[in-house]
């Protein structure tokens, strides 16, 4: 089983179309996903709502260890796409992980699954905090999206230097552009510098389009929505790109 994550400490980047979409896509593989909405405003679950209304529940129990996580999972929204809807209470998360310091809870969470699912991706709410340190440590990889501007290259670099105080593994760090509007002489610029700006950027790059936006209205991902779109190709070749760093680096796929 790999688990990824999608993180940003800023919100409206884009980071929970990207957990959408890329769950979707390895779900049409094959691949037996998790897509796990661990943020309270529960973007995902409107993305999703086109395959039946997604509501979440508590995690107390879960927490607790008092109830199995396939009691929180919603199976097959789509063919091989399992679902942990978000709940308003999620935002308490970090309290109840504070009092279990010493243990990563959310990898004891994840573990029953590793026999029946390949991938689980985690949608993460825009903050550092205890689940974020939680999140990194389980993680095989976690993607960064950042639009194209100077405000979010200097947050990128909080949150990497974050990363490596903590000494939470800053080589799984994979940042990619997101929003990119080429009409934009900065978005321009700043592409072209990618490879100087991060060691291991992700080469696909998402545009911003009216058809992303339009996911949350149909609460469809954007293989079905519009699956000839710009953005959904270059959602493919992230997709690409993401398969490549957990089967095909060398590493015996779970």
């Amino acid at each position: 089983m790999r688990v990824i994550a999608f993180y940003s400490p800023k919100g409206g980047v884009g980071k929970t179309a990207a957990a959408v979409n890329i769950a979707y896509l390895a779900s049409q593989e094959g691949y037996s996903t998790l897509l796990w909405d661990l943020d309270p405003q529960g973007a995902a679950s409107f993305y999703l709502s086109g395959a039946g209304h997604r509501q979440g529940a508590k995690l107390s129990k879960l927490l607790q260890g008092r109830a199995p996580i396939a009691e929180f999972i919603q199976d097959n929204v789509y063919p091989d796409l399992d679902f942990i809807p978000a709940h308003k209470s999620f935002r308490n998360i970090d309290i109840r992980l504070e009092q279990d310091d010493d243990t990563n809870a959310l990898k004891a969470m994840l573990s029953p699954l590793s026999e029946d699912t390949s991938l689980v991706i985690l949608d993460c709410p825009p903050s550092l905090s205890r689940l974020t340190e939680q999140v990194l440590q389980v993680a095989d990889q976690v993607y960064v999206p950042l639009v194209p501007t100077w405000l979010s290259l200097n947050s990128w670099q909080q949150f990497r230097d974050f990363v490596r105080t903590k000494k939470l593994g800053p080589k799984k760090l994979r940042p990619f552009f997101a929003l990119v509007d080429r009409r934009k002489k900065l978005h321009r610029d700043l592409l072209a510098q990618k490879a100087e700006l991060f060691e291991r950027p992700l080469k696909a790059s998402i545009p911003y389009a009216s058809v992303v936006e339009r996911m949350g209205e149909e609460g469809l991902p954007l293989e079905v929505l519009s699956p000839t779109s710009e953005a959904a190709t270059r959602f493919r070749d992230m997709w690409l790109e993401i398969k490549q760093d957990l089967w095909h680096s060398g590493r015996k796929a779970g």
